[in-house]
């Protein structure tokens, strides 16, 4: 098989397993297994901890003037009717839904409160170079290269597959991670598939 044919398989692979994990966002926003999608279509689970920058929507039963679209301050705050500032950031949606049910207690009965992350901002990656679509990405999870790479849309014709890396911040010391995708996916050279971190950039030449 000659590389260019190679290649476009490679590419259309990638195109359609971002398009199967697309179609398997839920539409609601927020599922049976507690997850949630965000209205940019971003799956965020149960366990995602709410961090500076998120944007939420926090709803009360039945109590329309309690409701509010927040995003989460610098300073990991949010600013809520009868409760001002509140603390956000460290929390899962749950556990922030259950401390401020706790808080209106004092001021409506028996308070029902939803939290849904809107936006997820906190937690970004960035993909550069050679891909279909560029730009920031949200960190989900326990995310890795191979399965942020595969929501970029697919490679140009001229992406070097073999170079790919990414820039990473340690220890004040920025730390280049080499990625061959073309022996990734072939299932060697596994260790380069790392778990990334918020802030990595990955970068296609």
């Amino acid at each position: 098989m000659s590389s260019d044919k190679k290649y476009w398989i490679i590419a259309l692979s990638l195109v359609l397993l971002a398009g199967l994990v697309n179609r398997a966002i839920s539409d609601d926003r927020t599922g049976s297994n507690g997850t949630q999608t965000t209205t940019a279509g971003v799956q965020v689970g149960p366990d995602y901890v709410i961090g500076p920058a998120d944007a939420l929507e926090i709803s009360v039963w039945k109590e329309n003037d309690l409701d509010a679209k927040v995003p989460v301050r610098p300073d990991g705050k949010i600013s809520l009717p009868l409760l001002g500032d509140v603390t956000a950031s460290g929390f899962t949606p749950t556990q922030l839904a259950a401390d401020l049910s706790k808080r209106l207690k004092k001021y409506v009965d028996d308070p029902r409160v939803t939290v849904v992350v809107t936006s997820v901002n906190s937690r970004r990656i960035y993909i550069v170079g050679e891909v279909v679509h560029t730009g920031a990405y949200p960190l989900l999870g326990n995310m890795t290269v191979l399965q942020a790479l595969s929501g970029a849309g697919g490679f140009s014709p001229f992406a070097s597959l073999k170079n790919i890396y990414v820039l990473r911040n340690q220890d004040g010391t920025q730390v280049k991670l080499p990625f061959n995708y073309k022996k990734v996916i072939k299932g060697e050279n596994m260790q380069q598939n790392v778990q990334l971190r918020p802030g990595d950039t990955i970068v296609v030449p």
